[in-house]
């Protein structure tokens, strides 16, 4: 094993310790998911940007400005930026509000049983999908730092991951996502400085830069609408994940809620901004690269000595790991409280965390297997986090700010907006699926909402009812 490799190991083993540390004070459902609602701005922050700024920001945003320019950026930093600024701005105080554990108790209390069933299976299928894409990152960063092939590497970061997740859940992801946090944003400012130094400072690295490649809507061949499903998909795609709604939750008031959403959404723009900067230097520094998305490694190789590229392996460590124990949560978070404990109205605290366990294992070992077999999990992740979005967004704004609509609503939207978007993307091959679905999914719930004439909300215990119109 070489120092990189041994290096980086002994940071997740530190993190692991930490993990079983914390994982003694998770006595119930609420410390293991939502952190027992007590966050406060700082580690609410962090943890919202660890969890958003995973390997696919550093690595994947980074080769596709490194081959497109600004143009291939579109989702990552800007988007998802967009997304939690949206989240701090709009939603984080009215889900706070709600003390939800999952976003599927807010479509029961408002749309019934049945549309909570459905939103959890649109929404665990995204989530595993994406914990698979960090698991396979995982191991090849393992792989790049070592002689092991990729498909042992890829099982020792699935053994890691879902050893770290199982153990403290929520509570002890929000203290690790602190450390990784500080040591991702060294890693990039380190990365970033060291580049900049060598090429003469920022004015002179700017300069190297072909200012055809500064346009953020230069996409060759789409249309208005065609640019807005870009945009579209990061941003609605991603405004209602249960990753956001598990720590606007778990934060100890609504003010909290939102600032940290806010800072985190100004955090992920400077920290992703560096990644971009390098991807748009890359080719008049590192020409021809066959596979773009290896230009942030290479460029940190190039020009930081090993001990610093140890504290550079180690932020990617950090992205990958706060981002995958986030979407394995989200997995079993929805299927423990929203499936499993339905159906065992009397089981106790203790019984409920180990379910809990139990489910994010499962969750981990199907993970892992996508991300040995699977190998376009990226792609797959893309399509994952559009297909059912739709319908989910519609449904959740008007819960959060309206009664209008009742249980055939909330369902019929649900599986509309899904319908909708694979027989835009794949049946018809229409340019703009997610737009498409969006708007069904909206015409969905207004037709429905107005034939049927009352809506329940038993939000604290108390149910309301409206006419619809």
């Amino acid at each position: 094993m070489n120092v990189v490799l041994v290096s980086v190991l002994i940071y997740v083993a530190l993190q692991l310790a930490i993990c079983a540390f914390v994982a003694r004070r998770v006595r119930s459902e609420d410390d293991y998911f939502i952190a027992g609602r007590r966050l406060g701005p700082v580690m609410a922050m962090f943890s919202i940007f660890a969890t958003w700024f995973g390997a696919e920001t550093c690595i994947g945003s980074a080769g596709a400005v490194y081959e497109e320019g600004l143009a291939g950026c579109t989702a990552d930093p800007f988007g998802y930026c967009l997304c939690l600024l949206l989240m701090g701005a709009f939603l984080a105080a009215p889900l706070w509000r709600r003390k939800l554990v999952t976003l599927g108790d807010l479509i029961r209390d408002r749309f019934g049983i049945s549309a909570e069933k459905l939103v959890v299976l649109l929404i665990v299928p995204t989530s595993v999908i994406w914990a698979a894409a960090q698991i396979r990152a995982f191991g090849h960063i393992l792989s790049a730092s070592s002689a092991l092939n990729a498909e042992i590497a890829i099982t020792i970061a699935a053994a890691i991951v879902i050893t770290y997740t199982v153990l403290g859940g929520l509570l002890a992801d929000v203290i690790t996502d602190l450390i990784q946090g500080i040591v991702l944003i060294l890693g990039l400012v380190i990365v970033g400085f060291a580049v900049t130094r060598a090429h003469g400072g920022v004015t002179a690295a700017w300069g190297l830069i072909d200012v055809h490649r500064l346009n953020p809507f230069g996409q060759e061949g789409l249309g208005i609408l065609g640019k807005l499903e870009l945009w579209a998909v990061p941003i609605c795609g991603s405004l209602v994940a249960q990753e956001l709604v598990a720590r606007a939750s778990a934060a100890r008031s609504a003010s909290v809620a939102r600032r940290s959403a806010l800072f985190a959404g100004a955090a992920y723009f400077l920290l992703g901004s560096i990644p971009v900067f390098i991807g748009l230097l890359g080719p008049a520094v590192i020409p021809d690269l066959e596979h773009g998305e290896q230009i942030l490694p290479l460029m940190a190789q190039r020009y930081l000595p090993t001990a610093l590229y140890i504290l550079f392996a180690g932020a990617l460590a950090s992205a990958i790991l706060s981002t995958v124990d986030s979407a394995l949560l989200s997995a079993s978070s929805l299927v423990s409280h929203n499936i499993v404990i339905p159906l065992l109205p009397k089981m106790d605290d203790r019984h409920k965390v180990r379910w809990a366990r139990f489910a994010t294992a499962g969750f981990g070992v199907i993970a892992y297997l996508l991300a040995l077999h699977a190998e376009s999990v990226y792609h797959l992740v893309e399509e994952a986090s559009a297909f059912g979005s739709s319908g989910v967004l519609v449904t959740v704004l008007f819960a959060l700010f309206t009664r209008w609509g009742g249980p055939w609503t909330g369902t019929a939207t649900l599986a509309t907006g899904m319908g909708s978007y694979l027989l835009a993307k794949h049946a018809l091959a229409l340019p703009t699926p997610y737009l498409v679905s969006l708007g069904v999914a909206l015409a969905t719930f207004l037709i429905v909402a107005f034939a049927e004439p009352r809506t329940r909300d038993t939000h604290d215990g108390v149910e309301l009812a409206s006419e619809s119109t």
